[in-house]
């Protein structure tokens, strides 16, 4: 079964406006698969979607697996003072709290050792990486990544994509990106364009089509 099916999915803001019509696509099975678009395109809204923050209008989410949501920002995200209580807060119901867990949740992750290390000392990127570490503790087989290295500098955004790239497979990662040389990492990529999904298809044929289109690297959805 596939991880994902997004069938003819449509929303509209309370004002009236679009921001997904008819949008439909599969994720075929487990890797790291990436969405890119302009601004408006739908791609964020998509995401919130899917993982139930928000509810279509009409059409059907199929997913099999348990998903997690990873903002753009984890400064939005993370909420206790401390990388190993902010893990303890995802523990799935009637898991015992076991620092082991915690220790192993972080070296899954790269932040071995840093389960009393204050959150607010981290960098973006290491934040980025504890965010990533609550979702897979939480049980998500799914990851729902919005931009998780926009606000990051070179050496974390190559940090945070390789640690995903690693996780997938077994795990699925549906990565929303405006950076084009990050489509080169991906399984395949798709555009969405004023709310229609387009085809899969190779990432480095995606940011060619783009480029050609006039969009320098790190420009899509900007």
């Amino acid at each position: 079964m596939n991880p994902l099916t997004i069938e003819r999915l449509r929303y509209r803001w309370p004002h009236g406006s679009s921001a997904l019509e008819r949008c439909s696509f599969s994720i075929p099975g487990p890797g790291l698969w990436m969405l890119v678009g302009g601004n408006g395109s739908g791609k964020s809204t998509l995401l919130r979607l899917i993982a139930g923050l928000l509810k279509a209008e009409s059409g059907h989410i199929a997913s099999p697996v348990r998903s997690a949501l990873v903002f753009q920002n984890p400064d939005h995200q993370l909420l206790l003072p401390s990388c190993g209580s902010e893990l303890a807060f995802h523990l799935p119901g009637g898991m015992t709290l076991d620092s082991a867990v915690i220790d192993q949740a972080l070296g899954q992750v790269g932040l071995t050792g840093m389960a009393d290390r204050p959150i607010h000392s981290l960098s973006g990127g290491q934040k980025q990486r504890l965010a990533i570490a609550s979702a897979l503790l939480s049980g998500a087989q799914l990851l729902l990544l919005d931009e998780p290295t926009a606000l990051l500098d070179p050496d974390s955004q190559q940090s945070v994509l390789q640690l995903i790239r690693q996780l997938t497979p077994p795990l699925t990662a549906l990565w929303v990106t405006h950076r084009l040389e990050e489509l080169e990492q991906c399984d395949a990529a798709l555009q969405l364009e004023r709310g229609v999904a387009g085809s899969w298809q190779s990432g480095t044929e995606l940011r060619r089509q783009l480029e050609r289109q006039g969009l320098p690297g790190s420009a899509a959805g900007r």
